[in-house]
């Protein structure tokens, strides 16, 4: 006998918990399991469906007060699945239901589905992944793609209706347009009427009965487009941003798909990324650290100019104030900084006359460490493990 499914310990709710209480939880798991920040996961995938299964029982009332009192089988052939039951459990039926909780997260759906709000259905054309590389520059500055992309086009010969010309699609004869129809079955809960897709036009409420012969009256065929792709300053790789309306085109005019935009960056030959910092390992001569020198680091965008003081130890930290990468929040985050880190280098080989010159300060006291640089130098060493 299969476990019984605890949909309250699925959300991590109590059981009398409030319906905006749920909402929240669905919110924290589905976002958590979401397909965009899990591709391939077979097992978020699972549990993101599970997490949609318990929403939209403890989400309804009724079907909540049911399975309070007979459990998850208590909901089978009553007319309260929903579409949504152990076995049936599909990825366009929950973004479809519940696509504006993930649209606040910047993520989309995937195509296929229609969205349905108690009328005629609208199909949702299939979303795109595409991976784009950013340098650094174009990270710090933002940047626009374009892109020339194969994918579902609005037929051209229909304009997306898809009926020949001279013809218009028509209204069902069985639904008289309402896209569903209404059913009667009878159940261990006595007689319960539910809500179905018309078997006619497949709950779009229209039919097309001269059909495109270019599309065959699906209203899209596949081609080409140019993409234009914004991205904003600040991104980091492995974000995923969300173009709405930019991915294939839907049957039948509906909604376009999205394309969800995979950042990846390309390595800098010189400035290592940490969050909207960057860092620069400066590796100076022995003579540079001691007698203080004039040097050049590499920016975003170009080369600045910083000034090495005399006596200069390696591990000391020089700050760029407001050199880095903005926040991709925007305004009023402010920039990073460029972390200049330095690093003197030792000679490995002397020539006797330079061995003569070190061993003359060999014993001279200052070059001997005293306790405050010693002491220093401990700090900075410490505070780079505790990073």
């Amino acid at each position: 006998m299969a476990e019984e499914k605890d949909y309250y310990k699925i959300l991590g709710v109590e059981r009398n918990a409030t319906a905006d209480e749920i909402k929240r939880a669905y919110k924290k798991v589905a976002i958590k399991y979401h397909p965009d920040r899990n591709p391939g996961d077979k097992e978020a995938e699972e549990k993101f469906k599970l997490a949609a299964e318990a929403y939209d029982v403890l989400r309804d009332p009724d079907k909540r007060a049911r399975y309070d009192q007979f459990g998850a089988e208590g909901l089978n052939g009553a007319g309260f699945g929903g579409g949504f039951n152990a076995g049936g459990m599909d990825l366009n039926d929950i973004f479809r239901n519940f696509g504006d909780i993930f649209s606040e997260f910047g993520f989309g759906g995937f195509g296929g589905g229609g969205r349905h709000s108690g009328g005629p259905r609208k199909f949702k054309g299939a979303d795109m992944r595409m991976k784009i590389r950013l340098n650094l520059s174009e990270i710090a500055n933002g940047a626009t793609k374009k892109f020339k992309v194969k994918k579902s086009i609005t037929c051209p010969d229909c304009h997306g209706n898809g009926c020949q010309s001279g013809h218009q699609p028509e209204t069902c004869s069985k639904c008289h347009g309402a896209g569903y129809v209404m059913q009667t079955q009878r159940s261990i809960f006595g007689m319960v009427q539910t809500q179905a897709p018309c078997p006619d036009c497949h709950g779009e409420g229209v039919v097309i009965k001269h059909k495109c012969a270019k599309c065959h009256g699906e209203g899209i065929v596949q081609g080409e487009d140019i993409v234009e792709i914004n991205i904003p300053a600040g991104v980091q790789e492995g974000m995923v941003l969300n173009v709405q309306g930019k991915g294939n085109a839907a049957p039948h005019a509906g909604i376009p798909g999205d394309i969800q935009v995979i950042i990846q960056e390309e390595p800098h030959p010189e400035l290592i990324r940490d969050e909207n910092d960057l860092i620069y390992n400066l590796l100076l001569t022995l003579p540079q650290a001691v007698l203080g020198d004039t040097v050049e680091v590499p920016t975003i965008d170009g080369k600045a100019r910083i000034k090495i003081e005399p006596g200069t130890q390696p591990g000391t930290a020089l700050r760029l104030r407001g050199k880095g990468l903005p926040s991709v929040q925007g305004y009023g985050y402010g920039k990073g900084d460029i972390v200049v880190n330095i690093s003197v280098y030792i000679p490995e080989k002397l020539s006797s006359e330079q061995k003569r010159h070190i061993e003359a300060l060999k014993e001279t006291s200052e070059v001997k460490p005293n306790e405050g640089v010693k002491s220093k130098i401990f700090k900075s060493f410490r505070n780079y493990f505790n990073r």
